[in-house]
């Protein structure tokens, strides 16, 4: 914390011109989120001494990390290697006060599901972002497995967490395709006597699966059914890749400005993750994948993206749920495309950071673009948008799309509200003009 107060901070705008010329080069984009989470946690409740590799040190990552860090683990970082003196499962100790987990909707859900199996009571709490999202889909079935977790009346944050709760595993098919309630679930379970069983209705991300087993934990799959039976977890050593939804960017930018050449290098493809790679080359994208090495936890690769014209198409329905946190990259590129690019089935989005379909919608109209709203998506129909100016309303991946969308525009874009793309992409600007890339911040006043 600054110790400035949050409502008299300045506001940060990016300015995006047009390309000048093509986008060349190389870059290795930071750690994976999602990956960094959940190595800060299985570390933690892991016994002795673990050391992850390739660590995002974001804002959304150091709440997780300090929410241990208040229970009692001891971390060091230095550059991107966290280095953590897990406890063992029954080791944490009681906070001395709220966790409080800022804009991060994985810390505050995968936290609820460690916490409802620890023998102190702990209460969550976060922005006024976080504050706003749901957090009953996760409450409801942990308090089925005997936890008990209060949410507000409205099923949000702050959310208390009785301690001394004797959990049972669970049988439980999942309402929505949500990676984080079925890792919440399933870090319950390390506390839980007997299976704890999760059903998807559709795959999502597997990180917590494969490292609950790279730490000593393995799960079974069984077509959408995943067991948990053990509750042993052994430290470690992790290399965590370069993240996708971060690389998305980069590949949509690539695809949209003529001539354009890049190379992201070390970046995960997990089979869960890699679908914006099959919606943009559908799109008639031209993305390759070399150097893949699957010697880890997870599989990592070089992509390297070249300029072709896009196309629109209708997004396959079994791709949507894996590619949830890419779609702001995709429906950037999108507005560019020849033709109509239809997005359906993906309702999640409505609750992120922000309404990512409003926000995507408002900006590219406030861009010239014709969009038809539907409750689970949008049609988009492509061009070449205008200048203008958008919200981001305060969503990291919202500004970091319309970045994206400014550089094939007719004339500047202004992106406004962009502080928080460092709660997933430290020096997102930086990488960008390492490309060719004409983006700038601007200061301002905050909109009252």
């Amino acid at each position: 914390m600054t110790g400035i107060d949050k409502e008299v901070q300045p506001r940060i705008d990016y300015i995006v011109e047009p390309a000048s010329g093509a986008l060349q080069g190389r870059i290795r984009v930071p750690g994976d989120k999602s990956i960094s989470h959940r190595a800060v946690i299985l570390a933690s409740l892991a016994g002795g001494t673990s050391v992850c590799d390739g660590f995002l040190d974001s804002a959304d990552t150091r709440a997780t990390v300090a929410a241990f860090q208040q229970m009692g683990v001891d971390m060091t970082l230095e550059g991107e290697c966290l280095s953590v003196k897990g406890v063992g499962l029954n080791g944490l100790d009681a906070p001395s006060g709220i966790l409080d987990l800022g804009n991060s909707g994985t810390s505050a859900r995968l936290l609820l599901g460690v916490l409802a199996g620890q023998k102190f009571s702990s209460t969550i709490s976060g922005d006024e972002s976080l504050a706003r999202r749901p957090m009953r889909r996760v409450a409801d079935p942990l308090n089925a497995m005997h936890a008990d977790v209060q949410t507000t009346s409205e099923g949000t944050l702050p959310a208390h967490i009785t301690g001394n709760r004797r959990l049972r595993g669970i049988n439980y098919e999942l309402p929505v395709a949500s990676a984080q309630l079925k890792s919440a679930l399933l870090l319950a379970g390390l506390y839980a006597q007997g299976k704890t069983v999760i059903t998807e209705p559709a795959p999502t991300r597997d990180h917590t699966e494969r490292l609950l087993a790279h730490f000593g934990c393995p799960v079974t799959r069984s077509g959408r059914r995943i067991t948990l039976e053990s509750n042993t977890l052994r430290a470690g050593r992790l290399r965590i890749p370069g993240d996708i939804s971060s690389a998305a960017f980069f590949l949509a930018a690539g695809s949209i400005v003529p001539g354009s050449d890049l190379v992201i290098e070390g970046v995960g493809i997990n089979p869960t993750r890699h679908a914006v790679i099959e919606i943009l080359n559908r799109m008639g994208a031209d993305i390759s994948v070399s150097n893949l090495d699957e010697g880890s936890a997870e599989p990592v690769a070089d992509l390297r993206v070249k300029y072709r014209p896009l196309h629109g198409i209708p997004i396959p329905g079994d791709l949507v749920p894996v590619a949830i946190d890419e779609f702001p990259a995709i429906m950037a590129a999108a507005c560019h495309a020849r033709g109509e690019t239809v997005l359906e089935g993906a309702a999640e989005l409505r609750v992120k950071e922000s309404d990512r379909i409003r926000a995507l919608a408002e900006g590219l109209e406030n861009m010239g673009v014709t969009v038809d709203v539907r409750p689970d998506g949008m049609r988009v129909t492509g061009g070449r948008p205008t200048s203008g100016v958008v919200q981001s309303h305060g969503d990291h991946r919202i500004a970091m799309a319309f970045s994206v969308a400014g550089l094939a525009a007719a004339g500047p874009v202004t992106v406004r509200d962009c502080k928080n793309v460092d709660t997933s992409f430290p020096g997102f600007i930086d990488y960008a003009r390492q490309l060719g890339w004409e983006i700038r911040e601007k200061s301002g006043i905050p909109d009252s």
